[in-house]
């Protein structure tokens, strides 16, 4: 697709979601950064450089459907808004936590795409962009909420891929691993499920696996450029990494063989 139109971008204040903001209004999109404080997005519109697209800010926020305002002449949407919180055995994981995560990270999601669909197909077509995480590749201990939260998205844009690719709507899926992001430097921390008898040795081991990345960090606006280059390829796959570590995540899971069964309704692979 040429970059042009307006691209919708939820979770735009901070990390990669402003990240690939700034990335998608460089390349000549005009961006809705939409997040939940628009005065954190106050500086966007200044950092789009000259011959680029433009930036405007849209509070919205992922648990009140009341701000979902589909913009005209939707083009692309980047599903990014997430959250997550603390990492905790599933037997100690209050049911409120779950649904506070999967409220934001899900089911706010979909109703916002359900929106957004209608009008991308009234124009003719469009990508929709979902981020999910390379979490979802690899289990790992005490992540089960927001694995879980970003497994149910992978799922969902698989059979949205099917569904829409008759109105000319793309859908891909960005599994990022290690970014340089706020979300990322919160996670630099013993996980809480130490706490809890029988889990103090495995949460070590967690909390060593995750600084074993700290040297694979990949910058915010590096990754953006993938997300942007993703978004453009109509020729794209559904699943994309981007970053080192995703990318690897990525390839290993693509080559086991049951990842080489295709959906009888996707021609275009996974």
């Amino acid at each position: 697709m040429d970059a042009s139109g307006v691209a919708w971008v939820t979770g735009a204040s901070r990390g990669i979601g402003r990240a690939i903001a700034l990335d998608l209004a460089n390349a000549g999109f005009d961006v809705i950064a939409a997040m939940r404080n628009p005065a954190d997005g106050a500086d966007l519109a200044a950092q789009v450089g000259d011959g680029g697209g433009s930036i405007s800010v849209q509070r919205i926020d992922m648990n009140d459907p009341d701000t979902f305002v589909v913009p005209d002449g939707l083009r692309v949407l980047v599903n990014n808004a997430g959250i997550e919180r603390e990492y905790l055995p599933v037997e100690h994981v209050d049911l409120a936590d779950w649904r506070a995560v999967f409220e934001t990270n899900l089911f706010g999601l979909v109703e916002l795409t359900g929106r957004a669909i209608p009008v991308m197909r009234a124009g003719g077509g469009g990508v929709v962009c979902n981020i999910t995480s390379s979490s979802i590749l690899a289990a790992i201990p005490f992540y089960s909420v927001y694995r879980a939260s970003k497994a149910a998205v992978s799922a969902f844009g698989e059979s949205l891929r099917c569904e829409v690719a008759p109105f000319g709507i793309r859908v891909i899926e960005i599994m990022p691993g290690p970014i340089d992001t706020d979300m990322l430097a919160g996670s630099d921390r013993m996980p809480e499920a130490a706490a809890y008898d029988g889990y103090r040795e495995m949460a070590e081991a967690s909390y060593a696996g995750r600084k074993a990345v700290d040297h694979m960090t990949t910058p915010a606006a590096d990754a953006a450029a993938l997300v942007t280059a993703s978004i453009l390829d109509d020729q794209a796959p559904l699943k994309h990494g981007c970053d080192d570590l995703s990318v690897g995540l990525l390839d290993a899971w693509s080559s086991a063989p049951i990842a080489l069964v295709g959906s009888p309704y996707d021609g275009q692979g996974m």
